[in-house]
């Protein structure tokens, strides 16, 4: 175990050193800096503006500034944030948090429902059940996560039932403990379900194919003839054959929903890593862009590491080598 986990982490050292060299790489081929646009000011003499991208080492070559960045980066400083004027580690610890609970919120919302309803959909095989469950994967499918946030809006603003965007209320501060639980909880509920939907559907629809092929099997069909319940043959012998390869799938649902929750941060205003990026983006803060993109491919690895994990864990003929 402990041997799987320091090959899986020398192997993540070399992938984050690439993706943020070709992040540098993209964001020198942009046009511009971030004082670029204080050039326009009249009060801000050329002379200071050429003092302060020396500061900040943007007067060098794009490969000189990225051994800098790297350089604090191995001692723990992802660099400075000229746009926020804070540290970027500080800054992107702030947002990671926000980020961390709406995925983790949709991850288990996802996982609690489309099991269960995949589970259900293939015991009731050309029912109603079965037809319901794929009009609801149809609809999340097919729906874009950008429409359904903007209807998630709409519906919000038009029925009061939900806040419009953010992370918490302006009176939060005067809160006691237990009402800022519920409020963040509340304002919560929207995008993780914007968000859990696409992942909700595919899940779902993967389960029920899974455990109606395991079902066909040879030894489902021994068990039967040996006289087991259904249920017991169901629960006990094919389902945990069929969610093996849910378990597979993890680090790439985890993967899809960090990369929806950029979408559902932006436009449902939800101060998290996605939007902190598109932010620094915008802005041309090139240190915050690589930081947040470096620490949003560290966590899908983290999410396919736990993917692995728990293949091991479900199924013995597996082994961590």
């Amino acid at each position: 175990m402990w041997q799987y986990l320091l090959k899986r982490l020398v192997h993540l050292i070399p992938l984050l050193i690439g993706v943020s060299l070709l992040t540098f790489l993209l964001m020198s081929l942009t046009p511009g800096d971030y004082y670029t646009t204080l050039s326009q000011n009249p009060q801000i003499s050329p002379e200071k503006l050429a003092e302060l991208r020396a500061k900040m080492h943007l007067d060098k070559p794009w490969y000189v500034q990225y051994l800098y960045w790297l350089k604090g980066a191995v001692r723990g400083d992802f660099g400075y944030s000229i746009a926020y004027k804070v540290s970027a580690t500080e800054l992107i610890l702030s947002r990671l948090w926000n980020t961390f609970v709406l995925s983790f919120a949709a991850t288990v919302l996802v996982w609690l429902v489309a099991v269960p309803l995949g589970i259900w959909a293939a015991v009731k095989k050309d029912s109603w059940v079965d037809r319901a469950c794929s009009l609801i994967a149809f609809i999340g499918l097919s729906v874009p996560e950008v429409l359904l946030a903007l209807l998630a809006l709409l519906f919000a603003a038009s029925t009061g039932w939900f806040p419009v965007g953010g992370v918490q209320s302006a009176l939060y501060d005067l809160m006691t403990p237990s009402e800022k639980f519920w409020n963040r909880a509340h304002h919560l509920v929207l995008p993780t379900i914007v968000l859990a939907a696409s992942s909700l559907a595919g899940i779902m629809r993967q389960m029920r194919s899974n455990l109606l092929d395991t079902l066909r099997s040879e030894y489902v069909t021994t068990a039967r003839a040996k006289g087991l319940g259904e249920g017991r043959v169901i629960y006990q012998h094919a389902l945990r054959n069929a969610i093996n390869p849910l378990l597979t799938i993890f680090g790439y649902s985890l993967a899809g929903l960090l990369s929806g929750a950029f979408i559902v941060e932006n436009i449902m205003a939800w101060p998290g890593l996605g939007r902190l990026t598109l932010e620094a983006l915008f802005a041309k803060d090139y240190q915050l862009v690589v930081a947040t993109v470096v620490m949003a491919t560290g966590l899908l690895v983290a999410g396919n590491f736990i993917a692995d994990l728990l293949l091991a864990w479900s199924d013995p003929r597996i082994r961590l080598k």
